[in-house]
């Protein structure tokens, strides 16, 4: 019943991510890229508070229950180990924000160049990418990622390029993204085994934002009726999409299976197709189809491959 209960959470999760596609593409007709990233992840920033105050007290409580006889002493230890550790967040956090300013740029640039749909199935190509991208660091790469990575190759082919062998800006510009949420992946992963992963996550979000900010305020023209108009699909993307859709993420995988959570999860890409066709009458064609369906056989192979075929993922490590 839990494990029911956790997969029901993920699936809630991926919808939430798979509609802030659409929610992303509804904004455009409003405000500038840059804007609505700045917004966006301003109040993505503002939703996690409550979480990390939770945290804290949390923490505050379980440490208060075991004081050091040598108060003085023990302070002073606390002191440097406390400032060390507020360096080293936010060293972390800038670097893992401009990966991710880097990231939503692409990603919501491309939105106002190409469909909803199509972003989300482009985007969820990082989760083949971040395997390969391993190799950099000499990593290990089994055969189940150099099948996804050929199925999502074949896939995208058939979903963006068209018959003169040409790809669409927008199309592009997603692809560019996914490279980019890849090396994002790649930092939280490397960041997240000597952070807090909620401190984490606020640090890049406000980074993120402010970058996003500086360049609407040096490339966009920024109005309030605009910001007013963009104000729900805005609101989703911050707090629903960043804070909520993550803090579910973290409470659904602890009891999920590992298998279970990358089928869920990768429902993203589904979720943003269907609600670009509910909501914004988006409609691929047959190729496009096609392409989509291979993708997503490539990205759950890649994920699911040393569940589905343990002993062979065992020989190729």
């Amino acid at each position: 019943m839990r494990t029911l209960k956790s997969d029901f959470i993920l699936l809630f999760v991926a919808t939430i991510w798979g509609l802030a596609f659409v929610a992303q593409r509804m904004g455009m007709d409003h405000v500038g890229p840059y804007t609505f990233n700045g917004i966006r992840f301003a109040l993505g920033s503002l939703s996690l508070i409550p979480f990390i105050i939770a945290a804290k007290y949390k923490k505050k409580g379980k440490s208060s229950a075991h004081k050091d006889r040598d108060r003085t002493n023990q302070n002073s230890i606390n002191n440097n180990s406390r400032n060390q550790n507020i360096k080293e967040n936010l060293k972390g956090g800038l670097v893992a924000g401009i990966a991710l300013f880097a990231g939503a740029s692409f990603q919501q640039i491309g939105l106002v160049h190409t469909t909803a749909g199509k972003a989300g199935f482009i985007t969820g190509l990082y989760v083949v990418i971040v395997p390969l991208a391993g190799l950099l660091w000499r990593e290990k790469t089994g055969a189940g990622t150099w099948i996804g990575a050929i199925l999502a190759t074949v896939g995208l082919y058939f979903l963006s390029v068209t018959e003169d062998l040409t790809i669409s800006y927008g199309d592009f510009l997603e692809l560019a993204g996914a490279f980019c949420f890849a090396m994002h992946v790649i930092l939280v992963g490397k960041l997240g085994a000597r952070m807090d992963t909620l401190t984490l996550s606020f640090i890049q979000s406000v980074v993120c934002s402010v970058t996003s900010l500086v360049a609407a305020f040096m490339l966009e023209t920024i109005t309030l009726q605009g910001i007013e108009m963009a104000a729900l699909p805005i609101i989703y993307g911050g707090v629903f999409s960043v804070g909520i859709a993550y803090s579910l993420q973290i409470y659904g995988q602890k009891t999920s299976h590992p298998a279970h959570a990358a089928i869920l999860l990768s429902l993203e890409s589904v979720m943003a197709a269907l609600g670009g066709w509910l909501i914004l009458g988006e409609i691929l064609s047959g190729r496009a189809l096609s392409g989509c369906v291979i993708m997503m056989a490539g990205m759950l192979i890649s994920q699911l491959y040393p569940y589905l075929f343990p002993k062979l993922s065992d020989t190729a490590a």
